[in-house]
């Protein structure tokens, strides 16, 4: 790069060269007004832009840093694998290493297959399930956003509902195909299995949403969705993308109790590198090529430095077990932002589960897709701005979920709620 930079004169140069200037629409900062950011690089729980301007970054890359940015072993595991060669498009060791590895973590993991991203996963996953049961309708959830392949994103979620789009040109899905019941809605999922259960392949489902910001699963609701699945002949898919190793070193399926019959993984697998997976029931899984007849394939697929990454990840999760911390981190900054919302009789709340949040622009808690979307994202985007002028980088959409990684201090929650009580007192005067 040549002299002195700035990320406007960045942006400008992108948007001559990229649709949008950006390479995945929720940074190009739409929802939120002003100039998108651009990084120089991360340490740690901070991020400096091109600026030399340090940021605390509650983003976390969407879900996969939850070491932080350049965690030394992750970056030297990743350094010693690329030694070796890069990519070989052959069989390696370290593949059956991290397959048994997530097969050891997970209830119900008995094969996998390795892929590049989670849109990959899912879209894999689903092709599996059609192909398994020779039935074509799914159920998914409204809101809910499980990668960009055509069939998911009817009533997806996320990126979506940022942009304001509804759903995407060039995208054709035969009437039918998608069932669309609310998230949490037990009544509505029981009476697509009575009328339409003998066609429905999958229901698959974020076991925590993440996609309309965080949003939990009501008491009852994945118990209900595996015992519909069994009525039907149907299987359950659980896209555990963001929950895989966010709570647990293992799925929120494991914590829940629940085993679905596919799981799809990615971003915190990865240990920041692309890096993805499906995995589940042995019969379920040998119906993929070569054993069976649902064709994948992929050139990167198993590639070796994001393996190193994503097991050196993994290790380190198990060997420190940071989410009693990450849990601690996340229960205070809920319940303190909480608290000064409730003092200044404010309408928002924040969504919390372990190190993973969402502050929502409204009183009343979010169940499902129709309550988020009731959010006040015009103050959403007051406050974003507000906290990034305070030195604070959260995903720049009221549809994203926020994460703690275990690289952040007790210090940094403290003084990031500080900044939320300084936003809250100046927008009232």
């Amino acid at each position: 790069m040549r002299g002195h930079i700035n990320s406007l004169d960045l942006f400008k140069r992108a948007q001559a060269v990229m649709p949008g200037g950006v390479n995945s629409p929720v940074r190009a900062f739409q929802a939120v007004g002003g100039n998108p950011v651009f990084v120089r690089r991360g340490y740690g729980s901070r991020i400096l832009t091109v600026e030399d301007r340090e940021l605390v970054d509650f983003c976390g890359s969407w879900g996969p840093l939850i070491l932080g940015h350049a965690r030394a072993e992750v970056v030297e595991a990743m350094t010693a694998a690329a030694r070796d060669g890069t990519t070989f498009g052959i069989n390696t060791a370290r593949e059956i290493d991290f397959a048994e590895l997530l097969c050891n973590s997970i209830p119900g993991l008995e094969q996998v297959r390795l892929v590049s991203s989670g849109t990959e996963a899912v879209m894999t996953g689903l092709r599996l399930a059609r192909g398994f049961t020779g039935r074509r309708r799914i159920i998914k959830f409204e809101g809910a956003y499980h990668g960009h392949s055509d069939s998911l994103l009817a009533g997806a979620g996320s990126g979506l509902l940022t942009g304001g789009i509804s759903s995407s040109a060039g995208v054709y899905i035969h009437e039918g195909d998608v069932f669309l019941p609310a998230y949490n809605d037990k009544a509505a999922v029981s009476e697509i299995i009575r009328r339409h259960g003998r066609d429905v392949a999958a229901i698959i489902v974020e076991p925590v949403a993440g996609n309309m910001g965080l949003v939990m699963p009501q008491a009852g609701f994945l118990e209900h969705l595996r015992r519909e699945a069994d009525r039907c002949g149907a299987l359950l898919v659980f896209d555990e993308v963001i929950t895989g190793f966010r709570f647990a070193p293992t799925t929120y399926g494991a914590l829940a109790g629940v085993t679905p019959d596919l799981i799809c993984l990615g971003k915190i697998i990865g240990g920041g590198l692309p890096l993805a997976a499906l995995g589940g029931r042995r019969d379920v899984m040998q119906c993929l090529a070569p054993c069976g007849r649902v064709y994948q394939a992929g050139t990167l697929s198993g590639n070796p430095v994001a393996i190193a990454a994503g097991m050196k990840t993994i290790e380190l999760l198990i060997k420190e077990n940071p989410y009693p911390s990450l849990a601690a981190l996340g229960s205070r900054l809920a319940t303190e932002i909480n608290r000064l919302a409730g003092d200044a009789q404010r309408p928002l709340h924040v969504a919390q589960q372990g190190g993973a949040f969402t502050i929502f622009f409204r009183r009343d808690p979010v169940q499902q897709l129709a309550d988020a979307k009731a959010c006040d994202t015009q103050s959403h985007a007051a406050f974003f701005n507000g906290m990034l002028e305070s030195g604070y980088y959260l995903p720049p959409s009221q549809f994203e979920t926020s994460f703690i990684s275990s690289a952040h201090s007790r210090h940094e929650i403290e003084q990031f709620v500080a900044a939320v009580e300084t936003w809250m007192r100046a927008i009232d005067t």
